[in-house]
């Protein structure tokens, strides 16, 4: 039986800081990836992620999906073999609430359209 291949990534934050390096077996899922960023979040920074669907990891400029394994999002192009991965985190914006497009004031959020019906 041939050894589990691992393979080492590091998380880069938009502020430039990083997660890991960490070494992961190849048919560790983008979903536990993501699940091991959210844990991992520096506890000092604000917005952080609270479910996997708060989180896009980007590889080589690929958005990568959640049932997808390690293996099969790596991009052996960009990969210089015994290197670390470097993978992107980018977190998505909060979506907006129906409540919260009250004006501060409390009254409803006006539309911009000025349509005119003839």
């Amino acid at each position: 039986m041939a050894a589990e291949e691992l393979i080492e990534v590091k998380f880069r934050l938009a502020d430039g800081n990083d997660i890991g390096p960490s070494k992961y077996s190849s048919v560790t899922t983008v979903g536990s990836l993501k699940d091991k960023i959210i844990s991992q979040w520096p506890k000092e920074k604000e917005n952080a992620p609270k479910t996997i669907n708060d989180v896009k990891l980007i590889n080589a400029g690929k958005i990568l999906e959640n049932n997808k394994t390690l293996a099969e999002s790596r991009s052996l192009v960009s990969e210089i073999p015994g290197g670390v991965i470097t993978m992107h985190v980018v977190l998505r914006p909060p979506i907006a609430d129906k409540k919260s497009e009250k004006l501060q004031d409390g009254s409803p959020k006006k539309s911009s359209c000025s349509c005119t019906i003839l």
